[in-house]
């Protein structure tokens, strides 16, 4: 029973890093990436679409997203989706491919990435205090039902703590990296 408890804490704190990891993505670095476009969505005959699936989105350069869709009619629609988006740049339409000119991120730019960043962090490591607290709750259940002893139960909250200090350290290991990656100019 106890082990259920503590596999399902560590998947779901796991889980909560792996969110953060993705949420990261949406975040501009010194260098532009195809995944601040990942939330765009078109209409493609009536379903809200992302924009690799209709074309093709590439990193030129440093600051430069080409995206050529597969079907030319569709420019107008993902000019306007990528103006709405407001990803820090404007579309240029040539008439057979999107161009994206990102400028170079300023200081003040880089630290409000840091900010968000840090904001993504902190939500990570409350979904992880969270977990712990599901799963000492957990524990503290199996004891008032006689389950378990009341040893065993100090001893398992203090292996879910473990695991809990375990995932907060690797997420400020993780904020540290992406830090020195977006201030590094």
């Amino acid at each position: 029973m106890l082990e259920e408890i503590y596999g399902e804490c560590e998947t779901k704190m796991r889980s909560s890093i792996e969110h953060m990891q993705r949420d990261f993505k949406t975040l501009r670095t010194g260098k532009v990436t195809t995944s601040v476009l990942d939330n765009v969505k078109i209409d493609y005959y009536g379903t809200q679409t992302s924009l690799d699936q209709v074309g093709s989105v590439i990193a030129q350069d440093a600051t430069t997203i080409v995206v050529n869709p597969w079907e030319k009619n569709l420019l107008g629609d993902i000019e306007s989706a990528i103006a709405a988006a407001n990803v820090g740049a404007n579309p240029n339409n040539d008439g057979d491919q999107i161009k994206l000119f990102f400028p170079a991120m300023t200081v003040e730019q880089r630290q409000d990435s840091v900010k968000q960043m840090k904001g993504m962090g902190e939500t990570a490591k409350i979904s992880i205090r969270n977990d712990r607290k599901h799963s000492n709750d957990q524990v503290k259940k199996l004891e008032k039902d006689k389950e378990i002893t009341s040893d065993e139960s100090k001893s398992a909250q203090d292996k879910i703590q473990k695991t809990t200090d375990k995932f907060s350290s690797e997420i400020d290991t993780i904020l540290k990296n992406k830090e020195a990656e977006i201030l590094k100019v």
